[in-house]
């Protein structure tokens, strides 16, 4: 028998029934769902410290359980000391049941270890996706803190295949990410 996650087997017990009768959608295929989720880490320090993305991909491997690739420069920035093809970032992209994992470990254990945490922005992009700043690697219980040489945010992409922003905004409701309580204009 095949793991399945919990939040998959939500999404099609729960989450699309909930939907095609919020919205009156007539098809299954109408039901939003979630595509991917992109995990991107920025490094400044980078062009001076060329063993800050091997210690980002290491853990950005272990947070996601996915191999991370380096994001390299497109182009020469002289101000930042920036030639071009020089490792600037580092991203992961998650599909299919690492995706759901990932998301169920973010919902449940991550997010909630935030110091005074009050609940996420609930502003999407126009495009039906939703991007979250998170400020500190150390919210990851993958990370030991011990061995963590300096704190660094990154961005969580979730892209949805709902095209309006309130279409996905109620289906990562209905995943249960702790949006703030904010009135939809």
């Amino acid at each position: 028998m095949e793991y399945s996650s919990s939040l998959r087997k939500q999404y099609s017990e729960q989450i699309v029934p909930n939907l095609m009768k919020e919205f009156g959608y007539k098809s299954i295929m109408q039901v939003p769902k979630l595509e991917k989720i992109v995990l991107n880490q920025g490094i400044g320090a980078a062009s001076a410290d060329k063993k800050m993305v091997e210690i980002s991909i290491k853990e950005m491997t272990t947070i996601t359980g996915q191999i991370a690739v380096p994001c390299l420069s497109k182009k020469d920035v002289s101000n930042f000391k920036l030639r071009k093809h020089m490792p600037i970032g580092v991203r992961v992209t998650l599909r299919r049941e690492n995706m759901y994992e990932f998301l169920e470990r973010l919902i449940r254990v991550a997010l909630p270890r935030i110091r005074d945490f009050k609940g996420i922005s609930s502003k999407l992009d126009g495009r039906g996706n939703y991007t979250l700043g998170i400020e500190e690697q150390i919210i990851f219980p993958e990370i030991n803190i011990d061995n963590v040489s300096k704190i660094m945010g990154m961005n969580i992409t979730f892209v949805t295949s709902g095209k309006t922003d309130e279409e996905a905004f109620a289906l990562l409701k209905e995943f249960g990410l702790p949006f703030k309580n904010v009135k939809k204009n």
